[in-house]
């Protein structure tokens, strides 16, 4: 199959360094924010303020579309692009439907004449022709040549003239072409094309396995692509976002808020001793860790709200790191159901093998769709509840013991409902720790091959933990790459504003 090169032509203009960004690199020390980082091929360039017109902001947007595209292509490898119908209920999917059902009739009434009206055949053979040669690779020139001569819509339009144009011997010819060029997963189709009798129907087939046909050629384009796009991606990513930042100055106006934000989280959590000292604002500042303030603003991105725009330079995760955060709220729920059962009746399950699992197993179906704004979290947590009692009711009775009593039972599922109290005691407790071990993902050394240790009452969630943390450090190690340079200049106007304005009365005069 055809590689097109029009589509590496992005990756090939101009690259705005030459080095990337290692994940060394973004340990930003404050010896680099202090200094002068204009001359260093990875910094970013700066614009002044302008006016942003129509056609400088459609510009941005299709820089946008082909970034989050090719960003999507290499770090999923799932991507691909899929054959969807429309609904046949919803309203394009009737019209679609009434507007092609009157052409294939009316391409029948056309072929049913005496003689026979040829013209809307011929175009369908024109544009089958088109399609088939788009499918070639460059050098191809025996089978091109081949097509053209067939397919010769002059030719064929001379013969109609005449009423000598065999029809069928074309579509044959078509399919069997189609059966050379398609992808063997297209074998079954041909077959069924060459199995219809009726022409009309067959054209319309052949349309239909000529559009799965042009979905497989893309998605093996985009299979090719995406080596060259893993290697690619950090330069890549980095100039078109430069592009962006060039066509629409405030395309950094939501990730320096931010940081910006994650900058005050910071100051917060200084002691009131030395925030009070004259001075405080700029020694508190100059003395936080611009590590640590990106670190909390990845953080904070778990548990952010969604219907909020996410900020610029994360957009193209956004969807992976929403994903994310209803993981670990599912996975938060499971450990505090756990954690409640294990501290009400313990005792009861103390000797029952995998009984944690057992637990896990239960709530998973119970928790599915959480994320949705019709999901009621009360009544699944009681509908856990419930078959938890049974659960252990069902133990304690293949052991011989006592059931529990309806009084244990209703304070065990009134602790499990309580969970989505606002400041929950065993809820906030579970989510310290959730939040302490994803931290512990992104601390010194970051990116580790092992895992950090999990904090107690989270064990039985440990697979999936694990999983998560691996996801969401890699996201970060990838972003920290891309952006690092585009982070240090904010960080260094935020934290080390005196540092920025020198610079700026240095360079105006240049200006």
């Amino acid at each position: 199959m055809p590689l097109n090169d029009d589509q590496n032509s992005d990756s090939d203009s101009s690259r705005l360094s030459e080095s990337t960004v290692s994940s060394s690199d973004s340990e930003y020390s404050r010896q680099s924010f202090n200094s002068d980082s204009s001359s260093k091929p990875s910094s970013p360039a700066s614009s002044p303020p302008k006016m942003v017109t129509f056609d400088e902001l459609m510009a941005a947007a299709r820089n946008l579309s082909n970034l989050t595209l090719a960003h999507e292509i290499a770090v999923n490898a799932n991507f691909c692009i899929k054959h969807e119908d429309l609904p046949q209920n919803s309203l394009a999917g009737t019209v679609k439907q009434i507007v092609h059902k009157a052409f294939w009739d009316h391409l029948e009434s056309e072929l049913n004449e005496d003689p026979p009206e040829y013209e809307h055949a011929i175009k369908l053979f024109e544009e089958i022709k088109e399609i088939l040669l788009s499918f070639l690779a460059p050098g191809a020139n025996r089978i091109q040549n081949q097509i053209c001569e067939v397919l010769d819509t002059d030719l064929i339009r001379q013969q109609a003239e005449h009423n000598a144009v065999d029809i069928h011997g074309l579509a044959n010819y078509i399919i069997n072409t189609m059966g050379k060029l398609c992808a063997p997963i297209r074998d079954n189709d041909i077959k069924q094309l060459k199995a219809t009798e009726n022409i009309v129907e067959l054209l319309r087939q052949i349309f239909h396995v000529l559009d799965l046909m042009k979905m497989d050629v893309a998605n093996y384009t985009i299979e090719s692509l995406r080596p060259y796009l893993r290697r690619n991606l950090v330069d890549y990513e980095r100039t078109k976002f430069q592009e962006i930042l060039e066509e629409t100055p405030s395309a950094l106006d939501l990730t320096t808020e931010w940081i910006k934000e994650s900058i005050e989280d910071e100051l917060s959590s200084i002691s009131n001793e030395s925030s009070s000292s004259p001075g405080a604002d700029h020694s508190c500042k100059s003395s936080i860790s611009p590590t640590l303030v990106l670190n909390n603003g990845y953080l904070k991105l778990l548990q952010w709200d969604y219907h909020k725009t996410i900020p610029e330079t994360l957009i193209t995760d956004e969807v992976r790191l929403q994903e994310l955060r209803e993981k670990l709220n599912q996975l938060k729920i499971i450990a505090c159901v756990c954690l409640i059962t294990n501290n009400m009746v313990g005792a009861a399950i103390a000797n029952v093998p995998d009984f944690a699992n057992l637990l896990k197993r239960i709530s998973v179906p119970l928790l599915e769709g959480m994320s949705k704004k019709t999901f009621d979290l009360k009544e699944a947590l009681n509908a856990i509840g419930v078959q938890i009692c049974i659960k252990v009711n069902e133990s304690l009775t293949a052991r011989d013991l006592p059931t529990l009593n309806a009084e244990m039972q209703n304070n065990l599922m009134a602790q499990i409902t309580s969970i989505v109290e606002k400041n929950n005691p065993v809820s906030s407790l579970i989510d310290k720790r959730i939040q302490l071990f994803m931290k512990s993902l992104l601390a010194p050394p970051s990116f580790r091959k092992c895992m950090p240790a999990l904090p107690g009452g989270l064990s039985v969630i440990q697979p999936e933990m694990e999983l998560v943390g691996s996801q969401f450090a890699s996201i970060v190690e990838f972003n920290k790459q891309v952006y690092g340079p585009f982070y240090a200049n904010i960080l260094k106007k935020l934290l080390f504003p005196e540092a920025a304005i020198g610079k700026a009365g240095i360079e105006a005069p240049s200006n």
